[in-house]
């Protein structure tokens, strides 16, 4: 019983590949920081941050997530539409840094590449706005439920 369901859903899990990863970055007088993130469709989750500021060191974590939050992190990829909109009017990376979105979504693959976004000012400056405020809020989206997820897996501290 169980072990069929088991392998029922790792069927179910790889008939439509899915597939995220984040990168933000630049190189500056503290080397090259960033924050990075990535699910994969074996359910592993990668989170690394590295921050040279005040001599830090960098954080990673790995943690392998169950079908619900891969099934809710697919559905806020999916209601955000971002799959539908094409980075080539966005602003190019440059000195400021660099955002790297990829997601897979069965046979779907985009990749985006802008640079880095400070402010809704900057989205609405843009040659394209409303697709760069669905990659903005999204993006926003997503680093909300990566930080939620290590912090709550790796609290040092109970409540």
């Amino acid at each position: 019983c169980c072990s069929r369901l088991i392998a029922y859903s790792i069927f179910i899990a790889m008939s439509e590949e899915f597939y995220v990863r984040y990168y933000v970055g630049h190189r500056g007088m503290f080397g090259h920081e960033f924050l990075e993130f990535e699910f994969r469709p074996d359910g592993k989750l990668r989170y690394a941050n590295n921050s040279n500021y005040k001599k830090d060191t960098m954080i990673r974590k790995e943690v392998f997530v169950g079908d619900a939050v891969l099934k809710e992190l697919k559905r806020i990829v999916e209601d955000s539409e971002v799959m539908k909109e094409d980075d080539a009017s966005w602003p190019q990376p440059d000195k400021g840094g660099r955002q790297e979105l990829e997601i897979v979504i069965g046979d779907e693959h985009i990749s985006f590449t802008t640079s880095k976004i400070g402010s809704l000012l900057d989205v609405q400056e843009s040659k394209d706005p409303e697709g760069l405020r669905v990659f903005y809020y999204l993006v926003q989206d997503l680093k909300c439920f990566v930080f939620s997820l290590v912090s709550l897996h790796f609290k040092i501290r109970p409540i």
